[in-house]
């Protein structure tokens, strides 16, 4: 099996597609190569990925398998998107962050170094279906630099996850979160702040004392 590369595809420097990988796909409406799609150096691309045309990628771009990248997205360095997660239009991704597997993001602007863990769904449409205004109303949730949030969370429309924040595992996100908190529930709600959390085995004297959260701790 071969890749299918578009018309009017950018690929930096030692970057390894491997097949069956779409590139370069066109849009809806967009002819081959109307559009360009930009992909920098040192990007691994695993199998049965599709980036569409429209989209701009920074160098080490990596992909899991299955990975589907829409177009009008801006995705800076060093960032992973794990195996069959989805990034529909419109979504802004910061330096250094990683989105697990089995993800869903459309209309999202994530910062740098930001850990989105498994099975994270972003919404952005709060009238579904076929509002006529939806992209221009909440639009999607915004997240800052060096926030986590664990696994199964589901983010409602236009919320703010604030700076250095955790959301815990399983939550249900319909409100701003506050910097440097920790939240969880269903809706969640802070249970306490960054710096009250431990280490259990003691490793360290407080988690995320490590690169890249080191310049964040007190």
């Amino acid at each position: 099996m071969n890749n299918l590369i578009y018309p009017n595809v950018i690929l930096g420097e030692g970057a390894l597609v491997e097949p069956p990988s779409i590139i370069g796909k066109p849009p809806r409406g967009a002819e081959p190569g109307q559009l360009s799609l930009r992909i920098g150096k040192g990007a691994h691309i695993r199998p049965f990925s599709t980036l569409y045309a429209g989209t701009e990628i920074g160098d080490n771009f990596q992909t899991g398998q299955g990975v589907s990248v829409r177009e009008d997205n801006i995705i800076g360095n060093n960032v992973s998107i794990g195996t069959n997660s989805v990034l529909e239009f419109g979504n802004k991704i910061g330096d250094g962050s990683r989105i697990h597997s089995n993800c869903f993001m459309e209309m999202v602007t994530i910062g740098k170094f930001v850990f989105i863990g498994p099975h994270v769904v972003f919404t952005d449409d709060p009238h579904p279906m076929g509002c006529p205004k939806y992209k221009e109303c909440r639009k999607g949730a915004i997240v800052g630099d060096f926030a986590r949030i664990g696994a199964n969370c589901t983010i409602l429309p236009g919320v703010r996850i604030g700076k250095n924040s955790l959301v815990g595992a399983g939550s249900v996100v319909t409100k701003d979160v506050p910097g440097n908190s920790v939240v969880a529930g269903n809706p969640a709600r802070i249970i306490k702040n960054i710096d009250d959390l431990k280490c259990p085995p003691g490793f360290f004297e407080k988690p995320y004392l490590w690169p890249p959260y080191e310049r964040n701790s007190h």
